[in-house]
């Protein structure tokens, strides 16, 4: 669809935003033109969300200046409505701006038909029919109706009565309805918050089709690669660099081998700012004393020795200005020590056992109504399997099965003394007052957590390591999570949904981790960069 200059940009300038004592954002200046779809990512924490929420008007910079289309559409995390309230009532919400077009636009052609083109207001009246209906062609409002059934079809929610009520719905399905409240409004611009949880991949693909398509603005964070990669026109790296964010032309596959050489740039600039910085403190600070100005003449010097000493003590001045110039420059202005990223660096996230014979796990005829329904799987003592399936497959069930945590009918073999670690996609911990550091220790004993410190693992940064795990975000607490499994790694490993809430970087990493090694590990995912480059075993569930 072509693309109109009544479309504004969406501009932030310089913003600052400073919680407590840590500043989240500092000085991010942002363009998004109409057509434009960028990718926000970078580490948990880095201020993602919080950008969004400046953007979309919900919080206020301490400092900078956000200009925003006053038709904005933001992904809330829980949809603006009470329990009470119905599927219809959200879908005539998202169908208002649309009918009010259609209904504005008949209004203004009845009165055109009305008033002679010679009359003075038969200009103004042309005037607002042209730029409502630039504004209805943009929202396609005409087929506004008929793309809310296709929208809803499209993620997932076309078998649910309209009639539903939002408290009768799953996490889930309120969050599909809240993203296909915005597709339906397509609004100048869209600010997405992980837009793809909760999605199976036809929701995600449809999602993907739907955003390409609209005329606006896009700004979305995610760590879905799949989805940076199909999606976004530009990534920007929230995370340290060495000339602040960073912003790459391309999707996920791209950023990569930039984002690679961009270190690799600032590594180099550090090391040789850092040698230049050493050699001209040795020249100011050690060389003019080097060659003292009062040493006396040896008898072969003696004819010339005023001329040549003051041409030494010269040049030697000289070169200590210069040198005590240069260093008060580069010390201004120096580069940053690039620091250290999380780096994911388990040895191996599975334990293997006595006996390598036979299987950990056997299921036959598993059967829980409405659920789950399995007719028989085995589990090797070095299997990694991938489960995958549509949202209510059965994916998270056959994992808590596999842990011994649902009562079933059917069979379980279960090796003895097996050893068995789960990580949900809920992650909760019984004292959100404890700190990262004393949960750590609590939870794994302190010998064990002298053995294997949590820093050594490369999923938590230091400063966290103080902080109650309550003030904890979502996708700190999901790594905490994961590195108590693997501090002390089990036989049996189960990995729900294990790149929710990561940054990509450290997906890619784990996603390393879960290559051939002892023990064994399944994984129930919906992630199509971690299935695409899935090397083991693979069981689909059907609902």
């Amino acid at each position: 669809m072509p693309q109109h200059p009544v479309q504004p940009a969406l501009l932030a300038q310089d913003v600052v935003r400073t919680l407590g004592d840590r500043r989240i954002l500092d000085g991010i200046s942002l363009t998004a033109a109409p057509g434009r779809r960028i990718g926000l990512i970078g580490e948990n924490g880095v201020g993602k969300s919080t950008l969004l929420r400046i953007l979309a008007g919900l919080d206020t910079p301490d400092a900078g200046s956000v200009t925003c289309p006053a038709d904005l559409g933001f992904l809330h995390q829980e949809m603006p409505y009470d329990a009470g309230a119905t599927i219809a009532v959200v879908l005539d919400e998202a169908l208002r701006e649309a009918r009010e077009d259609l209904a504005e636009l008949d209004r203004l052609g009845t009165e055109l038909a009305h008033v002679p083109e010679d009359d003075p207001a038969h200009q103004d009246l042309l005037d607002s029919y042209g730029r409502r209906l630039e504004q209805a062609q943009d929202r396609e409002s005409w087929d506004a109706d008929r793309r809310a059934a296709l929208v809803l079809d499209g993620l997932g929610l076309g078998a649910l009565g309209h009639d539903r009520t939002l408290g009768s719905l799953s996490g889930g399905q309120r969050g599909r309805l809240a993203l296909a409240a915005l597709l339906v409004r397509r609004p100048s611009a869209l600010l997405l918050d992980e837009p793809t949880n909760h999605l199976d991949d036809g929701a995600a693909g449809f999602l993907e089709e739907q955003l390409r398509d609209l005329p606006g603005t896009v700004v979305a964070a995610s760590h879905d690669r799949a989805f940076l990669d199909a999606v976004c026109t530009d990534l920007i790296d929230l995370d340290p660099a060495v000339d602040g964010p960073v912003r790459y032309g391309g999707g996920y596959s791209a950023y990569l081998a930039e984002k690679r050489a961009e270190r690799q740039r600032w590594e180099r600039r550090y090391a040789e700012e850092e040698e230049e910085l050493a050699q001209l403190r040795q020249t100011a600070g050690v060389t003019a004393h080097r060659v003292a100005p009062d040493r006396g003449p040896t008898d072969n010097e003696k004819m010339g020795y005023g001329h040549r000493a003051g041409r030494v003590q010269s040049q030697i001045s000289r070169r200590v200005r210069n040198a005590t110039r240069r260093l008060e420059e580069l010390e201004r202005n120096r580069v940053g020590e690039p620091p250290r990223p999380l780096r994911f660096t388990s040895g191996h996230l599975a334990a293997s056992g006595e006996d390598d014979s036979g299987p950990l796990v056997s299921l036959l005829d598993v059967r829980i109504p409405g659920r789950l329904s399995l007719n028989s799987l085995e589990v090797s003592p070095t299997d990694r399997l991938l489960v995958t399936g549509g949202n209510g497959a059965g994916k998270s069930t056959l994992l808590a099965v596999l842990a011994g945590r649902l009562p079933i009918d059917g069979e379980v073999h279960r090796r003895r003394g097996l050893r068995v670690g789960m990580l949900a996609q809920d992650t909760a911990f019984e004292r959100p007052d404890r700190t990262v550091r004393e949960t750590y220790e609590q939870t794994l004993g302190a010998r064990w957590a002298e053995k294997v410190p949590l820093s050594s693992l490369g999923l938590m940064h230091e400063a966290d390591l103080d902080k109650p795990v309550g003030h904890l975000s979502v996708g700190q607490r999901r790594r905490l999570a994961l590195a108590l499994l693997v501090a002390r790694p089990p036989q049996l490993l189960l990995l729900d949904e294990p790149t929710n809430h990561l940054s990509p970087a450290l997906c890619d990493e784990l996603e390393a981790a879960l290559g051939p090694g002892p023990g064994a590990i399944v994984v129930a995912s919906h992630d199509r960069w971690l299935r695409r480059r899935w090397q083991g075993r693979a069981l689909r569930l059907t609902p």
